[in-house]
């Protein structure tokens, strides 16, 4: 008799409708997810393995016939939750351990592309080989043939440190030293009364000395500050820039400051 009752429960059980089944799943909640593109895919974390979890069951019970159609045996401890994922974390332009992104400098904004040494065409009746100053745009050209010059990006003097006039280069040095001009202790007595050649240098990779006068076309250790009215006279180039114009031009070369 006990084997009669025990089958026809199991046969009743077989018999459920679809919309009552106990062992119905949840849908993957990672199918309804809006879609996103691969960048951001790559930037968001990684989701979290999907959890499927049986619908509420009702109460049969227990013992053997609870196990028989809750899928568990008597007494079994609940399945534990996984555990959360890690936090995900992301390379940044300012950490110094990425290498994907380079930062010119973190505290200067970039210098405007129209700065960049470029051929351009330029209508002058100076003779190729001249350099020309463009001091309120910011610009130097050396003058080619045809009607081109090379045009390269400038730092100028301050409002009440510029000038114009014609000189001619009268000296040229790689790396110079640095002495600032007794005007300008004057100014700044704090600055120091020396100070030699190289990287840290304010004259920069090159300096072309400008007649008699403590003017110069040099290099720059600011970069940043292409473009600007900064200097206390001088005309300042990146030092790339300013190689590259050294090698070009020799003593002698008129130079005209507008």
């Amino acid at each position: 008799m006990w084997r009669i009752c025990v089958c026809a429960l199991f046969v009743s059980a077989l018999c459920l409708p679809a919309f009552a089944d106990p062992l119905s799943i949840t849908p993957d909640a990672a199918s309804t997810a809006p879609w996103q593109s691969p960048l951001e895919q790559a930037a968001a974390p990684a989701p979290a393995a999907p959890v499927r979890v049986a619908a509420a069951q009702p109460n049969l019970g227990g013992g053997f016939i609870q196990f028989l159609f809750g899928g568990a045996a008597p007494g079994a401890p609940a399945a534990a939750e996984p555990a959360a994922p890690a936090p995900q974390t992301m390379a940044l332009a300012s950490d110094p351990n990425s290498t994907s992104v380079e930062v010119d400098d973190g505290e200067h904004p970039p210098v405007d592309a129209k700065f960049d040494r470029q051929e351009v065409a330029y209508g002058t009746t100076e003779a190729p080989g001249t350099v020309v100053i463009d001091t309120p745009h910011k610009f130097l050209y050396l003058v080619e043939a045809n009607g081109k010059a090379l045009r390269y990006g400038i730092g100028v003097g301050r409002p009440g440190f510029t000038w114009a006039g014609v000189k001619t280069i009268t000296a040229k040095a790689e790396w110079p030293d640095w002495r600032p001009p007794e005007a300008m202790l004057k100014r700044q007595p704090q600055l120091p009364r020396f100070m030699a050649g190289g990287e840290e240098n304010p004259l920069g990779a090159r300096a072309m000395y400008l007649g008699s006068t403590d003017y110069r076309i040099h290099g720059s250790n600011e970069p940043w500050t292409i473009g600007q009215n900064v200097s206390s006279g001088c005309i300042r180039l990146r030092n790339a820039d300013v190689i590259d114009l050294y090698g070009r031009v020799k003593v002698g070369t008129k130079v005209v400051v507008m």
